[in-house]
């Protein structure tokens, strides 16, 4: 068997059996693909079934020279993946990883921004322009709804609850949920809704894409990314900043207001509670607040 043609099965696997999301896909793929390429630039003429546990090692040890730890463990998991799939479809007996132990990478806490530096953001927006009227939308519901960048992009028409003041959130794995979305949020949806996107002249099949480039196209994550970035330069913050900031942000501003922490997973979409108990660690205040308010005895 050709890698080409494992690949592709593995990625129909993934989507049809798995339900992943497309980007997810990519990603699982691309951890496959710096393998294949490692091994023709060594000149090694294994396929997906005869590929050595020494070849695998040593794959991952030239890693260690190029990537970081946390990297490293990312492709490492995403290849025991594709090799698992092998040997569950009966193509290989054993997966060459089972011995490969990933880098220990601890837990890094995610960086936040302060609502004043939010709004400093959102401030610097230019809404003399089409697009400062859609950048502002578009913030203000990465940040009030705490919506990762491809949902945010994803978001149709018919998504919107206004009325019973919700919003249909397509997220990992095509799984969707319902978040609640504040009257400011939905006003500056609103806005940009009447006054920007009903001038836009809509490309076929994009009918129903709630933010649109000036060509009538839904926006790219990269065009989400640029726009945050020069915000940033334009107002001089230092910050490492990016769409998952603000997510990050809406998480910790809510746990800091007292907010339950099982709400917050289902607003973020987190399959399981100990992906959001991150943000218990963020703010040690908040939980001494906790303690003192609530345990009997305080």
């Amino acid at each position: 068997m050709e890698w080409s043609k494992a690949l592709e099965q593995y990625r129909q696997y993934l989507k049809i059996e798995r339900g992943l999301s497309d980007n997810t896909i990519t990603n699982y793929s691309f951890d496959v693909q710096k393998l294949i390429l490692h091994l023709e630039e060594n000149e090694i003429a294994s396929s997906p079934l005869t590929i050595t546990e020494e070849e695998v090692q040593h794959f991952v040890y030239s890693l260690a020279k190029k990537v970081n730890a946390r990297s490293q463990s990312r492709i490492i998991s995403g290849l025991k993946g594709f090799f698992n799939f092998l040997v569950f479809e009966d193509y290989r007996k054993q997966n060459p990883l089972d011995l490969v132990e990933s880098p220990r990478t601890g837990r890094k806490l995610p960086d936040t921004l302060s609502t004043e530096e939010i709004d400093s953001l959102i401030a610097a927006i230019d809404l003399s322009t089409a697009e400062g009227e859609r950048n502002r939308a578009i913030l203000e519901t990465l940040y009030g709804c705490g919506l990762r960048v491809s949902e945010v992009t994803d978001l149709r028409l018919s998504d919107l609850f206004f009325k019973e003041g919700f919003i249909r959130v397509t997220g990992k794995g095509s799984k969707q949920r319902f978040v609640p979305i504040a009257k400011a949020t939905q006003k500056y949806i609103d806005l940009y809704r009447e006054q920007v996107r009903s001038h836009i002249d809509i490309q076929k099949g994009h009918e129903d894409t709630l933010f649109l480039n000036r060509r009538g196209k839904k926006l790219t994550r990269a065009m989400i990314f640029t726009i945050i970035k020069r915000l940033c330069v334009k107002t001089g913050m230092e910050k490492k900043v990016s769409p998952h900031t603000f997510r990050h942000s809406f998480a910790t501003h809510l746990l800091e207001n007292g907010a339950d922490l099982r709400a917050i997973q289902q607003m973020l979409g987190h399959e399981s509670i100990t992906t959001t108990e991150i943000y218990v660690h963020l703010d040690r205040t908040h939980l001494r607040q906790v303690i003192e308010s609530f345990h009997p005895r305080r």
